[in-house]
């Protein structure tokens, strides 16, 4: 059996992988982290003052416990309290519709854009997006739309101390910047999961972090 065959979703994580690296890397504007270990890109001033503030608000009203497969909250895994955007609303919508441009992403793969709020204390252990195939979970996800192939996240706001995003593999640490979207390949360029793409939300010291997540998947996501 050979290697393509033994990894679902290949095919289509090395072909979008490369169509929205080739368009990344064509936007002087766009920073590219300098490693080989993973594609992380930082896009400045993606989101206004006002649009990080509105996004603040939505996510004090939709915020709960985080949840994880496979990983009760009560294990302290994930610590944050997140919620999903009402993907029909029309501000969402048109920042949800921005990212995709940004993209070259067709809407129909995007999972809808969930918030996230980090208190003191609050913390994502290292993980990894996409999804671990030979986990149980993983016969629903290859239904709803196939392995996750980028991730899109936006800071909204400063953080007084603590709250970085930290790629434990890369060795780089984020601060987060308000308006900054960042963005990275879950895959590596032959269409393999990363390994390189672990990372870790950190705990916040003080102050409180809010940031908003889309992910992508190789199909159209139900």
């Amino acid at each position: 059996m050979t290697k393509t065959a033994t990894i679902p979703d290949q095919d289509a994580l090395k072909r979008i992988g490369a169509k929205v690296r080739q368009r990344l890397e064509a936007d002087p504007e766009i920073y590219k982290v300098p490693t080989d270990k993973a594609e992380i890109f930082a896009v400045p001033n993606f989101l206004s003052p006002e649009e990080c503030r509105r996004f603040i608000t939505m996510i004090d009203v939709v915020a709960r416990p985080s949840e994880l497969h496979e990983t009760a909250y009560i294990e302290k895994f994930r610590t944050s309290y997140s919620g999903n955007f009402d993907p029909r609303d029309p501000f969402v919508k048109g920042i949800s519709r921005r990212i995709d441009d940004l993209l070259g992403m067709n809407s129909i793969t995007g999972e809808a854009i969930q918030g996230q709020r980090y208190l003191p204390g609050q913390e994502f252990k290292p993980h990894n997006d996409w999804f671990y195939t030979d986990q149980e979970y993983w016969k629903l996800e290859r239904k709803r739309g196939g392995q996750r192939c980028w991730t899109a996240m936006a800071f909204l706001n400063r953080v007084e101390e603590g709250g970085h995003t930290h790629f434990t593999e890369v060795g780089a640490s984020i601060e987060p910047k308000p308006g900054v979207l960042l963005v990275w390949n879950n895959a590596t360029p032959d269409g393999a999961p990363n390994e390189g793409t672990m990372h870790a939300g950190t705990p916040v010291i003080k102050g409180a972090k809010y940031v908003l997540t889309k992910w992508y998947r190789t199909r159209k996501h139900v």
